[in-house]
């Protein structure tokens, strides 16, 4: 499997537990507890299967960069946290940087 692709999907694997921390309630609640601890084991265990061919730091940059974005679309959607103009061009530069680390 390419590293991009594994980079891609460990960062979304970010993105679900991050949220999951949201539905643990501070690791008091069961499943959203489980599902969170084994979405980052996925999470890392991915990045780390990338990192076999991709630098670290571009590998780690691209995995936070998606899994922060990821989380802030996905906490607009489903927690209703506000949307500002500077909160999109903020997104938006991570995705600038994201796609620069890509091509670079």
């Amino acid at each position: 499997m390419s590293p991009w692709l594994l980079v891609v999907l460990a960062g979304l694997m970010e993105t679900g537990w991050a949220l999951g921390l949201k539905y643990s309630e501070g690791f008091t609640r069961l499943w959203p507890s489980v599902i969170t601890i084994a979405g980052a084991l996925a999470s890392f265990w991915l990045l780390s299967l990338a990192m076999k061919d991709l630098p670290v730091g571009t590998a780690y940059a691209v995995w936070v960069g998606i899994g922060t974005v990821g989380t802030a679309i996905a906490a607009v959607i489903l927690l209703n946290e506000p949307v500002s103009a500077l909160r999109v061009a903020g997104i938006a530069l991570i995705i600038a940087g994201i796609v620069a680390l890509k091509i670079a």
